[in-house]
């Protein structure tokens, strides 16, 4: 088996926060990410799932560049990103690349679409005369055809799915090897959330691996070929996406799964109550930070992290009670 395009090894950052105070007084630090570990294929696409604040943005920020880690290794085709500094980073930041989750505020809104999809080719030095046809085609691939329509429009002439697939040609002009889309279509109508989906499902014909970050489980059971659930910085559960849809192992994925809206308007689903607040992330707890929340807590789950373990082919989960079912 070939070696992954993208790597994590137990990648970890924290923030220190507020002053240092008199005397030398030590700084509170957060604990944004703890020890993820997450692989992506050339062609192949994982999503990223959890609420808002696991940090799933703060490991989009780390793959692509823009945010120092405090312990671990990003990997990228088998060299360590974390090591490298400056000019060296260079040739990364045109193969990886990211796609914010605003269209509205991740777009000049002075610029042009001509402008906005050829900055990156600037930056990245293709010869000037080269550029109007790159950003032609990379606009049609993105299904903005023809593009002599939208390529002297400026952002507020055009809809929010537009936008988005915009955003996405500024990535793809520059042919890269990942991308990394945050939250791509949270922002958008329901209306049009599908069509970019389907955009960024079509793109990995072009040997592109995607992470695909969401809190919406349903996209990414529809998108993904695997799924990684994150909670309070930690990867709680992984696996094939069908396999973490019809057997999730964490309490937590249950959890998001029974949230889901059923396709069939006769089924009655109730959302699982997930009772309690996010542990302090200035102060984690000593074992399992959704321990506090879980209905099937054991006692042993406030006294150790437990590490993801194998609980079928592909799939790993980091809880001690399916880990203990597995083995029984």
């Amino acid at each position: 088996m070939s070696a992954p395009l993208l790597q994590l090894s137990d990648v970890t950052v924290r923030y220190p926060v507020g002053a240092a105070g008199l005397f030398g007084r030590r700084r509170s630090v957060v604990h944004a990410v703890e020890q993820v570990s997450l692989s992506v294929a050339a062609g192949e696409i994982v999503a990223l799932v959890g609420e808002s604040g696991c940090g799933k943005s703060t490991v989009a920020r780390t793959i692509a560049g823009v945010q120092r880690v405090s312990g671990g290794q990003v990997c990228f085709e088998g060299t360590d990103l974390a090591r490298l500094t400056g000019s060296a980073l260079q040739p990364y930041r045109r193969a990886i690349q990211l796609v914010h989750q605003d269209p509205y505020d991740s777009l000049d809104p002075r610029m042009t679409v001509r402008s906005i999809v050829s900055e990156g080719l600037r930056i990245h030095r293709v010869p000037r005369g080269d550029r109007d046809a790159v950003v032609r085609r990379a606009l049609e691939r993105v299904g903005l055809s023809p593009a002599r329509w939208v390529l002297d429009r400026f952002p507020h002439e055009l809809s929010g799915g537009q936008r988005q697939r915009v955003a996405i040609a500024a990535a793809v002009a520059l042919t890269p090897r990942l991308l990394v889309a945050d939250e791509p279509v949270s922002m958008l109508d329901v209306s049009v959330r599908a069509s970019v989906l389907n955009l960024i499902d079509d793109l990995r014909s072009d040997g592109l691996g995607v992470l695909f970050i969401t809190h919406d489980l349903a996209s990414a059971v529809v998108l993904a070929d695997r799924i990684a659930v994150m909670y309070f910085g930690r990867i709680v559960e992984e696996g094939p996406a069908r396999q973490v849809l019809h057997r999730p192992g964490h309490p937590y994925t249950r959890a998001l799964l029974s949230a889901m809206p059923s396709p069939d308007p006769s089924v009655r689903t109730r959302p699982a109550v997930v009772r309690g607040e996010r542990p302090d992330a200035l102060n984690p707890p000593p074992g399992c930070a959704f321990g506090s929340r879980c209905p099937v807590a054991q006692p042993e789950c406030a006294a150790q992290i437990p590490p993801l373990s194998t609980v079928a082919a592909g799939q790993r989960v980091a809880c001690v009670v399916a880990s203990a079912g597995n083995e029984g």
